[in-house]
């Protein structure tokens, strides 16, 4: 609860408002003269308006609950597809502000007409209709759902603000609604406490009571990247992204049994994301103190685009450029290897409320000096949100929006992504997830922001270790620990600080970035396990069309073949491949010959003919992808080279990375 308490309030702590003045007509006189006496110190207050819900029923069914027919909802729409109904125009929320910033809640409610009546496994039922939104009495940054008879059910978490309608409506863009202690122990789920149930979006009309409505400082033109820093000779503004924090969530699990049963089913996990943005300012200053990662290079920092998607073309890329969010699931095995088991598609951000900093120049739409962001469990699962990976060119940070599932036929208008609430989610078989105490078995959550014109990767994503555990019918990722920024490769295999028989190696190209990890493992009797790991951060050979705001993008495929040299009369042993695939067939084919073990996507079947037609079509190492490969040898590690083959066509058409291979000397086995 600490935690969840922390991150809104940063999220509240900067929220863009309305201008000084009166705004509506169903003010009442007193107010107007309020407004406009001299000195007064009033909050202000909002009221009155929509509110919209959208239920992540996959896990309320885990959870043993469901819905009625919703009472008195509108014909209103949005792309999130929240259900929307109106709120009593009465009453009314009430917040500080200084400096056009809502600083906190200070008190007052908004009430709903119409709601649901939920469901419970037991047959009970708790009525929801006409619930209030309630500023909570011990804490002005969390507000309180309660239902008719006084009791907090959820309450709201991760809350994104954002003045339109000429500052005339305070938007709620995306908010988390919780699980309450209350309702997780009325439900037999103590665990679900805190967990994200449903996203809440809000449309309040706002008017001024008091002070804070004047700009105290002007805030001079954004600096992009790339710009020049006035009065210092050959220094220019660089974006450098932090990932200062998250926590994670299930947010689904298909036919899951738990350890006892089948095991055939399907689990999957969204993240609460904290960024914030380089606090350096002319002197190098940590933005994640005690990381090792902490500290950016760039010396002056750069604002960061944070439009969003299908709003128009702005500075400074002529187009709606934003970041985008993915996150996977690792699993480390007792036999020393590691494996991707789950991966996520594409989040789309699509504001920022530049929480914790004084540079924000009240703009949602750019990111400031040393300002953050959150991006809760529900906005990140919203499949109105979400897109694949193949739209994106990582390394430059663009998004191919011409013919993607946003907008297929290319006219600039937002189409129905056709997304349906799994299709981009992060699906993991309950077989990877299944382990005992003490078989030597761990997981790592991995969350990643990509930004254009990134400077350094590396600390714009981080790890965490988690511990899969099932309960009623539901799998959670509990006991996470040992934060750190970086990848789930450099915590495998510490690139700067190697173990005995490991190496870790960069690829940084112009294409962008891959590593190649490996642990050789003493099997005795003269046998050795080279367990490796490739991981393509953000490589890709993109081929496109057109330029932006119209680019589209045909492909950006990485590698296709990965091989290590191998001594000739070496004897080779238990070749195996794991690439998260949940169809084992979709793995790459292996093949020893001319000196080399290889696992490649040539689908040929030996003996048939080269115009034998593929038997399958297998996918490629792609970005933001890890491929582990492993094999039982006869010669210990010497130093050497393995290869990694570009899909696409170019220039290089591979990469030699320095690594551990297999020597050529037998007198090096294990004993001689």
């Amino acid at each position: 609860m600490k935690q969840q308490v922390l991150a809104l309030a940063a999220a509240l702590a900067v929220v863009p408002l309305a201008n000084a003045g009166v705004i509506g007509d169903a003010r009442d006189a007193q107010a107007r003269a309020e407004v406009r006496a001299p000195g007064a110190e009033r909050h202000w207050s909002a009221w009155g308006g929509e509110i919209g819900l959208r239920w992540n029923h996959d896990l309320m069914a885990n959870l043993g609950l469901s819905l009625e027919a919703p009472s008195g909802k509108t014909a209103t729409r949005d792309y999130q597809k929240h259900e929307w109904f109106t709120l009593r125009e009465s009453g009314g929320l009430e917040f500080s502000v200084k400096n056009v910033t809502l600083q906190e809640f200070t008190g007052g409610s908004l009430q709903m007409r119409g709601g649901y009546v939920l469901r419970l496994a037991d047959g009970s039922s708790i009525d929801l209709r006409n619930f209030t939104i309630r500023v909570n009495p011990h804490n002005p940054l969390i507000l309180d759902i309660v239902s008719g008879d006084g009791k907090v059910w959820f309450y709201n978490d991760r809350v994104m603000f954002e003045l339109v309608d000429d500052n005339r409506t305070l938007a709620i863009r995306a908010a988390d609604l919780v699980i309450s202690p209350l309702l997780a122990q009325r439900i037999g789920a103590p665990e679900a406490a805190g967990w994200e149930i449903a996203d809440m979006a809000l449309n309040t009309e706002v008017f001024i009571q008091g002070s804070g409505a004047q700009i105290e400082r002007v805030c001079s033109p954004y600096p992009w990247p790339g710009v020049a820093v006035p009065g210092v000779p050959g220094a220019v503004y660089e974006a450098d992204l932090f990932m200062e924090t998250f926590s994670t969530q299930p947010v689904g699990c298909q036919n899951c049994s738990g350890p006892t049963g089948a095991m055939d089913g399907i689990a999957a996990f969204a993240p609460s994301s904290t960024l914030r943005n380089n606090v350096n300012d002319g002197s190098f200053e940590a933005t994640i103190p005690g990381d090792p990662l902490g500290t950016s290079t760039a010396l002056y920092t750069a604002n960061i685009a944070w439009y969003t998607k299908f709003s128009g073309n702005s500075a400074p890329y002529n187009n709606d450029q934003h970041p985008y969010l993915i996150w996977n699931l690792y699993r480390e095995n007792a036999d020393g290897s590691i494996e991707q088991i789950g991966r996520s598609g594409v989040k789309h951000a699509f504001l920022t409320v530049n929480s914790g900093c004084d540079d924000s120049c009240n703009n949602s739409h750019s990111l400031g000096l040393g300002c953050g962001d959150t991006y809760g469990v529900g906005n990140n699962d919203s499949p109105s949100s979400m897109g694949p990976r193949s739209e994106i060119i990582p390394a430059t940070g663009q998004w191919g929006r011409c013919g993607s599932i946003f907008d297929s036929d290319c006219n600039g208008n937002q189409d129905d992504s056709g997304n349906d609430s799994w299709t981009q989610r992060m699906k993991v078989r309950e077989a990877d997830l299944e382990h005992t105490s003490g078989d030597g078995s761990s997981f790592l959550f991995e969350s990643w922001y990509l930004a254009r014109e990134e400077i350094n990767i590396y600390n714009s994503m981080a790890t965490t270790s988690v511990n899969p555990q099932f309960s009623g019918s539901q799998w959670s990722l509990a006991g996470a620990s040992g934060y750190r920024l970086g990848s789930a490769i450099d915590r495998w295999v510490d690139s700067t600080d190697p173990g005995d028989n490991e190496m870790n190696t960069e690829i940084d190209a112009p294409e962008g970035h891959a590593k190649v990890a490996v642990k050789v493992v003493d099997l005795g009797n003269g046998k050795w396990r080279y367990n490796y790991a490739v991981m393509n951060f953000d490589f890709a050979r993109a081929v496109t069309e057109g330029a932006e705001p119209n680019l589209r993008v045909i492909s950006n495929r990485g590698f296709d073949s990965f091989s290590v040299p191998v001594p000739a009369g070496a004897r080779i042993y238990a070749p195996r491949i794991r690439t998260g695939e949940p169809n084992p067939n979709a793995n790459w084919r292996f093949s020893i010959g001319d000196g080399d073990v290889t696992w490649n996507t040539d689908t040929s079947i030996p003996g048939v003919g080269d115009n034998h037609p593929p038997v399958a079509v297998l996918p490629t190492l792609d970005w933001g992808t890890l491929y582990s490969f492993s094999f039982v040898a006869d010669t210990a590690p010497v130093a050497g080279d393995v290869t990694l083959h570009v899909a696409e066509a170019g220039s290089p058409a591979s990469f030699d990375v320095a690594t551990l291979v297999p020597s050529t000397s037998r007198s090096m086995r294990a004993g001689r």
